[in-house]
């Protein structure tokens, strides 16, 4: 008996059934690779449990490492507490036995502590970002688990689903061999032809549903990896703020530094109305000035753009905007002296007369 349109198309359908499962199978996930990489160290460590405690790359037990560090935390703590304690101890005996004893006075010491205090609520608020991001991995890797779960179960469904229909196929076949034509009434074929379409209709539509849903899941998965990696980078970059506010606050001779510069930056930012300053390149200088003319409280933003010589401290080129006059010969007079002071000097001047 030649195969009917019907016969071909279901076919078809379940050679694209067996592709989509053949594709699942071969397809290298990322999570498929990890379950294998861990059923293996586990293995490992079942045959050598000191490798634990040796801290082999990617044998490490997550609950041992946590006790681990909080052991380490510790100790560091009692040792920074120790060395402040001696710290303290040996400026006290220096300023006692000293002839000279450090100028200190209490507005030193409030200044210190405010800043201190502006640094600990950095860092509280970095621990807090970090310690948020560790929640959201914990809550979406069971839920990238679950999805991953759900797509293996729906595959195994498919193949189940392409079985049966082999199955059906082959019963099919084994009863038009025990009924051939001369014995079997066309009436009697025809309604059974009937019944087994609408049985393989049936089973195709599940499969088309099954398949949607594999489909649905597998981008989940995609999107719950992108998202888990997301989360990863984010996680390293507050852990590099954490660290670099650590180093800040336990280094006593940034809170000198950072006042000396703040309060430096301020004078010299209101005593020439300089608004903002950007370096552009190594050599390329860009400064905004709010100035006031005389005679009106309405201030004008002046741009200079200063362009030096490579590896030099050589003016090469000047450009001033703001200004409703030329001020070319001022800038060609201090372009040939190299005198920048001057130069910004001379323009403020001019856009404060009103320029």
């Amino acid at each position: 008996m030649a195969p009917s349109a019907m016969d071909i198309d279901n076919s078809g359908k379940l050679d694209a059934a067996r592709a989509l499962q053949s594709k699942l199978e071969s397809a290298k996930l990322n999570i498929v690779e990890d379950q294998n990489r861990f059923d293996t160290l586990q293995s490992t460590l079942a045959k050598d449990p000191g490798l634990v405690s040796e801290g082999v790359a990617g044998t490490t037990d997550p609950a041992i490492v946590a006790a681990e560090v909080a052991s380490q935390i510790s100790f560091l703590r009692n040792l920074k507490f120790q060395y402040l304690e001696q710290k303290a101890k040996d400026q006290y005996v220096k300023t006692i036995v000293s002839d000279e004893p450090p100028i200190i006075n209490a507005d030193d010491n409030e200044l210190l502590r405010i800043e201190n205090d502006k640094k600990k609520e950095i860092l509280s608020a970095a621990k807090a970002r970090l310690a948020e991001k560790y929640s959201d991995v914990r809550t979406l890797a069971p839920l990238v688990e679950q999805d991953y779960n759900k797509a293996r179960a729906l595959t195994q469904e498919a193949a189940a689903l392409a079985s049966k229909i082999l199955d059906a196929r082959l019963t099919l076949t084994r009863l038009r061999q025990a009924h051939p034509h001369p014995r079997l009434t066309i009436p009697a074929a025809n309604a059974q032809l009937d019944d087994q379409i609408v049985e393989m209709q049936q089973l195709d539509d599940e499969l088309q549903q099954v398949n949607t849903q594999v489909d649905t899941v597998k981008e989940r998965v995609k999107v719950g990896a992108v998202e888990v990696e997301r989360l990863r980078m984010e996680r390293a970059e507050l852990e590099k703020q954490v660290n670099a506010g650590q180093k800040e606050v336990q280094d006593g001779r940034v809170v000198g530094l950072y006042d000396w510069y703040t309060v430096a930056l301020a004078m010299h930012r209101t005593l020439l109305d300089l608004e903002t300053a950007h370096s552009e390149s190594e050599n390329e200088l860009h400064l905004t000035y709010a100035v006031a003319p005389q005679g009106s409280t309405q201030r004008r933003h002046i741009f200079i753009k200063l362009l030096f010589l490579p590896n030099s401290r050589m003016l090469g080129e000047v450009q001033v905007e703001g200004l409703s006059e030329d001020v070319e010969d001022v800038v060609g007079a201090h372009l040939q002296a190299n005198d920048v002071p001057g130069l910004i000097a001379a323009v403020l001047a001019r856009a404060r007369a009103g320029a």
